[in-house]
């Protein structure tokens, strides 16, 4: 049944007409029936290239690291590393190491659990001999844990870098807050230490929860010394091999990465230092592009914005480029 509005006549007084829908329905699903249904052939096909290992699954006896808990991890060691910030339970200091020893007792059941699971699943990937993996899950979770107080002074160093770095840091509480620079730094200094202590998976599923959250992307594996200091980070792209001394503060859209490389470089390149070295207080303003595994930029200096740069820099350079010719046309003008 279709009912239509006939006339322009004001609201209210228009003439509204019914009429039966000329459309015999049973036809159409009469029509649909002859249809072939698509899905038996199509789960014949995905299966086949799946069990055939042509295309790449995950189909084992054991259950793969969780993206989701691994990012409840990080969200808990921020609550652990910044009490009182991201919890709505007021702290005071009576209760606080009651709060910390219950967080931090819920992190390590939980993170050698993730631990494990990946453990395993790199065994049955790649069919390693068996080595120990619920034992050294938990070793592995007790190291993060362990290094949580030095990851905390570095952090501070780092809260310390940005209120000196930008005018626009009122104070402590906002930078922890809402700077999505620190929280890209606080998960990288968490994965890179996983990174250190071999635990598969995790640290890059952290790096890129991250890079979803900041788009800063910074390899787990890179080199950063305390005192860094990323100002708004939009694009910032941190290579593997990249190695970062103290002090250094860079801005939105810097790359800190490779040269072009060949197709083969995933195998003949893995283990060789393909990303630039950055000494301790440099400044690279926004845009820069620094690669290769061979440039160094030298301590004190100070890279431009839109600056590319595939060579070493010796300490205390300035590299700008020259200021552009603008041309400004009134009305009708023409250059």
């Amino acid at each position: 049944m279709v009912t239509t509005i006939k006339g322009d006549l004001p609201c209210g007084q228009q003439e509204i007409v019914t009429s039966t829908c000329s459309t015999d329905c049973s036809t159409d699903a009469a029509g649909a029936a002859e249809i072939v249904n698509p899905i038996p052939a199509v789960v014949e096909e995905l299966a086949e290239e799946f069990k055939s290992g042509r295309f790449t699954s995950h189909i084992e006896p054991v259950p793969i690291p969780s993206k989701e808990e691994v990012i409840k991890l990080v969200e808990q060691v921020q609550r652990i590393l910044f009490p009182g910030y991201f919890t709505s339970m007021i702290l005071r200091p009576e209760n606080l190491e009651y709060y910390l020893g219950q967080q931090l007792s819920l992190l390590y059941e939980n993170l050698a659990r993730q631990i494990s699971s990946a453990i395993r699943h790199d065994c049955f990937r790649h069919n390693q001999e068996c080595t120990r993996c619920g034992e050294r899950s938990y070793e592995l979770a007790a190291g993060l844990v362990k290094s949580l107080p030095e990851i905390r002074k570095l952090l501070e160093s780092d809260i310390e870098a940005t209120l000196e770095g930008d005018p626009a840091a009122a104070n402590r509480d906002q930078v922890i807050f809402s700077y999505p620079g620190l929280f890209a730094i606080m998960v990288y200094r968490l994965a890179h230490k996983l990174h250190r202590l071999k635990v598969p998976l995790l640290p890059r599923i952290m790096s890129e929860h991250a890079f979803h959250r900041t788009a800063i992307d910074i390899n787990p594996a890179a080199s950063i010394g305390g005192k860094f200091f990323i100002d708004h980070g939009a694009g910032v792209v941190i290579g593997a091999t990249t190695k970062i001394g103290c002090q250094v503060r860079i801005y939105q859209g810097v790359t800190l990465g490779a040269l072009s490389l060949p197709r083969d470089a995933g195998e003949k390149l893995r283990n060789v230092k393909r990303h630039p070295t950055i000494e301790d207080n440099v400044i690279i303003y926004a845009n820069a592009t620094i690669l290769g595994g061979e440039t160094v930029v030298g301590a004190r200096s100070v890279i431009g914005g839109n600056v590319w740069v595939t060579e070493s820099i010796s300490p205390d350079t300035k590299v700008l480029l020259k200021q552009p010719q603008l041309v400004y046309l009134g009305q009708g003008e023409e250059i």
